[in-house]
């Protein structure tokens, strides 16, 4: 019998780490070549992971939740001839524990307990306090009578001397956040487990103290045994209770890099346009209603969408790149169109390839697919690489507009503002008419004022009066 390990791979280009989001097999399932064991989430997308071997499941190194670098083994496979696993195997132990481990027997690790900790030595576990009062730093005469004493919990077995406390994933991520040891921790879980109860309690054991004034009272005249108590059987505050505090991981990671890194990098121009959709709106339902089109999504968007494409070929500078290590304006002489997606895992910006070369009905089923992928979490990494220029539709919030942050590596972005009812001038008189408003931020570098002002103007004036989707193209 071989045991054979899986590692996380690099889904993406260049990506360090991921997200495992779900396992589909357990420790003692038999999996094959190709077979989806499990969908990890990392910095660009949701990828499902196939196993590259036969074989049957020896242990899951890590639980659902946790982030794991590239390169490190999640997966370990039974595989080749041999006596067959009735019950799942315990973990392989990392190096470093193994070598602490020898000559003599060690314990079995914690299956999902992670295998990539630091090899650094963990100091011995304490031993607890013996009475309330003495975490506070007083201890009571010794004639006192007994006050009641706040619960304690039930004496475990504690681990060995030098050997590292038993926890899983989230419960260690869990202590680091609080900054808690957890070789000082007592735990309460079934063979010596520290849970999450456990670290919650360390922390307000050790916030206790704090909560007791130093002048409280002189060094020479101890409190009385009950007061000394009544203090340190107070309730803690949790720290947790007023605040939460959200992992930064994921799309929502690289997003704010690359927010920065564009707001810091390509100096932003946003300009506005407010004018009338009434006709585009009326389009809009008579497509609808077009036998040619019966099955296709037909919105405002998917009219906006056209319309750029339109004043792009208008205004061809207007797609491009800047090249800062050769220093050069880079024209595409193509257009992969972003569209700016929120969805339950942060935004991300997928984009329709070579948009520019699609009929209404071909801009309309991409978007669609484009949409329903992003939902679904299932945008590739390929899909989000290679935009020339994104619409972001705050629209759909009720929002007039905004002045969004260009996405990396494009030449500008448009966001497209709610569409209203209001009363417009139109034909000489006030009448109710579709109104919204347009904002477009671009790159200074490859944009100016005019070419700005131009392409804009386009957008707008294809959306007043639609006809010259056909005129203009």
């Amino acid at each position: 019998m071989t045991i054979r390990e899986f590692k996380m791979p690099d889904v993406g280009e260049g990506l360090t780490e991921a997200e495992i989001l779900k396992w589909y097999v357990q420790p003692g399932d038999t999996v094959t070549d190709g077979q989806v064991v499990c969908e990890v989430e990392t910095a660009k997308a949701a990828v499902e992971l196939p196993i590259p071997f036969d074989g049957v499941v020896h242990a899951l190194l890590f639980e659902e939740g946790t982030t794991v670098d590239v390169g490190q083994v999640i997966i370990s496979v039974q595989t080749g001839s041999g006596e067959a696993a009735e019950a799942p195997a315990q973990e392989i132990p990392a190096p470093a524990e193994a070598e602490e481990a020898a000559p003599a027997a060690r314990q079995p690790v914690l299956v999902g307990y992670g295998v990539a900790e630091s090899s650094t030595k963990r100091r011995p576990r304490k031993a607890p306090a013996p009475a309330v009062a003495a975490q506070n730093g007083t201890t009571a005469p010794a004639a006192a009578p007994a006050a009641p004493a706040a619960p304690v919990a039930p004496a475990v077995p504690a681990q060995p001397t030098g050997e590292r406390p038993l926890a899983k994933p989230p419960v260690r991520k869990l202590a680091k956040d609080l900054g808690i040891d957890l070789a000082s921790v007592v735990p309460t879980g079934d063979g010596g487990v520290v849970t999450r109860e456990d670290v919650h309690a360390a922390a307000a054991a050790a916030i206790a103290p704090q909560a007791v004034p130093a002048a409280a009272a002189p060094a020479a005249a101890p409190a009385p045994a009950a007061e000394a108590v009544a203090v340190s059987a107070a309730p803690a505050a949790d720290p947790s209770a007023r605040e939460t505090r959200i992992p930064v991981k994921g799309v929502r990671k690289v997003t704010a890099q690359a927010m920065v890194g564009s707001a810091f990098t390509a100096p932003h121009v946003t300009e506005f346009i407010t004018f009338d959709v009434t006709r585009t709106m009326k389009l809009v339902q008579e497509l609808k209603a077009d036998p040619d089109l019966a099955g296709l999504r037909i919105n405002p968007l998917l009219l906006i969408a056209k319309a750029v494409l339109v004043a792009i070929r208008r205004n061809p500078d207007v797609n491009a790149s800047w090249d800062e290590a050769a220093q050069e304006i880079v024209l595409k002489h193509y257009v992969n169109l972003g569209i700016a997606a929120a969805t339950p895992r942060g935004l991300i910006v997928p984009n329709i390839k070579d948009a520019h070369a699609k009929t209404l009905g071909e801009l309309s089923e991409s978007l669609s697919s484009l949409v329903a992928t992003a939902r679904d979490g299932k945008t590739s990494p390929a899909d989000m690489q290679n935009g020339t220029i994104t619409i972001t539709n705050v629209g759909v919030f009720g929002v007039d507009t905004g002045t969004p942050i260009l996405n990396p590596g494009e030449s500008a972005i448009l966001a497209v503002g709610a569409i209203k009812l209001q009363p417009w001038v139109h034909k000489g008189k006030v009448k109710p008419r579709q109104v919204t408003t347009l904002a477009l931020s671009f790159d200074h570098r490859l944009i100016d004022g005019e070419l700005g002002s131009k392409f804009l103007a386009d957008i707008a004036a294809v959306l007043e009066h639609p006809r010259r989707l056909i005129t203009w193209s």
